[in-house]
């Protein structure tokens, strides 16, 4: 395909660490998570006609949901910081052009999977990265990238996901299911299944963790006391919220059910309107979620009724652990996450009795582009879940779910765990690091790329970990 005056590649990287500390613990799984380094990545990109830019990216890199094991937490979170700057190297060196999203997927496909063989090859059984962890270490590159794109091309990024930009059309890119027709994406863009305009406002659902107090009987005495609230109906009061999203355990049904029913009352109590259940992965039997969801439509119907969603109950890996889910997926929407790594696995989990998909930045822009593509185009519903995204990665967080016909809203709960640490940011764009009447504003997002409006952000950068290529331009 020959090149066009719009096409970009990659010649230099910039790598930050930045270490977050949570105001609160957050429980993921078998793991509770009290602090996360966030990678932030500088991209410098060329477009055809010589001109340059500079697009910025940023991920938590949330050890405990990327990488659940055994193997010590230094040991993971070390790696993890390794393997992003084995990325910073291998970006600036990837001599793919063309638009953002054809680059981002050629690197994924090919470079990515091969790093990481690399990576793991010196590493014992028990202490290789997977798949997920090599993701999301991707992701900050990859969102740094869509960025510059638009930043050079001096236009919004979501503007970008049809012609002339994108020449190439979905069939590049995706196949459909066996039960559908084999051209559904020729000729199709990802435009076409995303909104013609983005919403300014969204309904945010709010994090009710397995360590939150749900009342005053669940206080420990420890409890920040830095004018935030505390207990969950401080912050239904506070935020106006309408949606909650309750953790449970997967493996101790009586907590998990007594945990549901009495979030349940409480919203019913605080006009709340919609609930989901997380499972955290650690079901291993569609019987206990189906047990539970029956006991809850027979002795708490209006709880139930709710109760809009169930996401992610069962482990991680479809390929080794293909568990039907249909008597799941009958009582409720059943949504894939951690699962949900790239449209392929979202074929496979529709082929078991998955009905939804939840999308996340952090897995890469791209990729989350694609499996939304995907799952529109079989009608699998979407959501937009949070890896609790402070700073810059809560941007592009939000514009996805802005762009997107999501089942109801987004996750957003970096003002629940870390709120203090987004505070530069927050004075640019107050509406999307604080949960108003229910809703997070966009409003202020505004510009080319995807809208940080960084020279008006003052956050001061620690030195760059790492640098490949030649000085970025700024």
């Amino acid at each position: 395909m020959m090149t066009q005056l719009t096409d970009i590649r990659v010649c230099a990287t910039e790598l930050y660490f930045l270490p977050v500390r949570t105001r609160v613990p957050l429980k993921f799984g078998h793991e509770t998570l009290t602090s996360v380094t966030c990678a932030r990545v500088c991209m410098v990109v060329r477009r055809a006609d010589g001109r340059e830019a500079e697009g910025w990216g940023e991920t938590p890199l949330s050890v405990q949901w990327v990488w659940p094991g055994s193997l010590p937490y230094v040991d993971r979170h070390d790696a993890l910081l390794r393997f992003c700057a084995v990325l910073a190297a291998a970006w600036t060196d990837f001599a793919e052009t063309g638009h953002a999203l054809e680059i981002g997927h050629a690197f994924i496909e090919s470079e990515l999977p091969r790093l990481l063989d690399q990576f793991n090859a010196t590493r014992s059984a028990g202490a290789k990265m997977p798949w997920l962890a090599a993701l999301v270490c991707c992701s900050a590159f990859d969102l740094a990238l869509h960025d510059a794109y638009g930043l050079v091309n001096e236009v919004p990024t979501y503007q970008t996901y049809r012609e002339p930009w994108l020449r190439r059309d979905l069939s590049h890119f995706l196949q459909p299911a066996a039960d559908q027709a084999s051209g559904i994406f020729a000729g199709r863009r990802p435009a076409d299944f995303l909104r013609p305009t983005r919403r300014e406002k969204l309904l945010a659902w709010h994090l009710v963790g397995g360590l939150d107090a749900i009342d005053s009987t669940e206080l420990r005495g420890d409890e920040p006391n830095d004018g935030h609230p505390v207990l969950l109906s401080d912050w239904i009061r506070r935020d106006g919220l309408r949606a909650l999203k309750v953790k449970l355990r997967g493996n101790d049904s009586a907590w998990d059910y007594m945990r549901l029913v009495r979030v349940g009352k409480m919203a019913l109590d605080h006009d709340v309107l919609w609930l989901t259940a997380d499972f955290n992965c650690t079901v291993s039997d569609p019987a206990y979620v189906v047990e539970i969801l029956d006991r809850l439509r027979d002795e708490e119907p209006r709880i139930f009724a709710i109760l809009l969603y169930v996401e992610q109950p069962f482990p991680y890996e479809l390929a080794e652990h293909p568990i039907k889910v249909h008597a799941v997926s009958a009582r409720r929407p059943l949504f894939l996450d951690e699962s949900a790594h790239d449209w392929r696995q979202v074929r496979r989990g529709r082929e078991l009795g998955w009905t939804g998909v939840a999308l996340k930045t952090c897995k890469t822009l791209t990729g989350a582009l694609l499996s939304a593509c995907w799952a529109k185009a079989h009608g699998l519903s979407l959501m937009v879940q949070d890896l609790t995204n402070p700073m810059l990665a809560q941007i592009p967080h939000l514009l996805l779910a802005a762009h997107l016909d999501t089942l109801m809203g987004v996750e957003t709960n970096c003002m629940q765990f870390y709120p203090e640490a987004s505070r530069p940011e927050a004075q640019v764009h107050p509406g999307i690091y604080q949960r108003r009447h229910g809703q997070v504003d966009l409003s202020s997002i505004r510009g080319p790329g995807f809208g940080y409006r960084l020279s008006e952000i003052r956050r001061s950068l620690p030195p760059p970990v790492t640098r490949c290529g030649r000085t970025p331009i700024s």
